[in-house]
């Protein structure tokens, strides 16, 4: 009778490569990109002062309105300097003065050359060539002394025309208003109570809170996807644009800062968002092991540090 022999399989065991290779496609598949908390905020907000004690006549305009660089915001009591400018303005443009010594110049230089001719053919004597001389040059520096006075009136009525710019506050910012501190018939004191805050929104600031773990996997220049909170939604795209350089080792973070565009001004500023970066694949911070400094040593039980 024919015996059977027990079969027995053989389980082939991966090669190293294959399993590297298995290992590597799980990781893959598990990485990705996180989301981290930011803050959307204002760019910058500028308080807008006055440069001299003065009585505010007219702020043209109110909290919430858009502004534009350049546009006058505030216009102060300005009388007395716009006096000043117009007069300054007037002597700087009389030129009558000049007019007449050039011409007694160039009478002078004209005596002279009679003179010289006459003294030639012995009909007048040295001293009156002398003389003749002295006035040519005499009328010269009357004519020197007319241009430079012309120059600093002049320059004094450009000094006037400062003193009424300072009478007057523009916007040096594309932004809206955020708040209006001071009203006509107030006083602005330099250095004091501002008159206005502006927010410039025109590109806006995302500040967000990252792990350790990735500050090798954030540059400037890298590109990022912020979505603001609702209701205000959607998804922009951002750039990172500062990376700060001082660690928190208390918390294990670091900060970094993009920029928004937001030239229509559809997005507002003070709203919290969530940012996607593409390079980074740690973890939130909010799920980061926070481990004790180790300068840190455990109290013994009932004693107090």
């Amino acid at each position: 009778m024919p015996t059977t022999m027990p079969t027995t399989k053989t389980r082939t065991r991966p090669s190293p490569s294959r399993r590297w290779l298995a290992l590597a496609l799980l990781t893959a598949g598990a990485t990705q990109a996180a989301e981290f908390d930011c803050l959307i905020e204002a760019r910058r907000t500028v308080a807008i002062s006055g440069p001299v004690e003065a009585l505010i006549a007219n702020v043209r305009v109110d909290r919430g309105d858009v502004v534009r660089r350049g546009d006058v915001l505030v216009e102060f009591e300005s009388g007395v300097e716009r006096a000043s400018a117009d007069l300054a303005r007037q002597r700087a443009e009389v030129v009558s003065t000049i007019e007449a010594r050039q011409a007694r110049q160039e009478y002078a230089a004209a005596k002279l050359t009679r003179r010289q001719e006459l003294t030639k053919q012995n009909y007048i004597s040295q001293q009156d060539l002398e003389e003749a001389e002295a006035e040519r040059r005499l009328t010269a520096a009357e004519l020197n002394e007319a241009r430079d006075n012309k120059r600093l009136a002049e320059l004094e009525h450009r000094r006037a025309a400062e003193l009424v710019r300072q009478r007057s506050l523009t916007s040096p910012v594309n932004g809206v208003v955020v708040e209006r501190l001071m009203h006509p018939g107030e006083v602005s004191e330099l250095g004091k109570k501002p008159i206005l805050r502006i927010a410039d929104i025109g590109t806006l600031s995302v500040e967000v809170v990252l792990p350790l773990a990735a500050y090798r996997q954030v540059a400037r220049g890298d590109a990022a996807i912020v979505r603001p909170e609702g209701p205000i939604g959607g998804q922009y795209e951002a750039r990172v644009a500062v990376v700060d350089k001082v660690l928190d080792a208390a918390s294990g973070t670091f900060g970094a800062r993009l920029d928004l565009p937001n030239a229509n001004g559809a997005i507002p500023a003070g709203v919290r968002c969530r940012v996607d970066f593409a390079k980074v694949t740690a973890e939130p911070v909010a799920r980061v092991a926070r481990p004790a400094p180790a300068s840190y040593v455990k109290p013994a039980p009932g004693t107090s540090r």
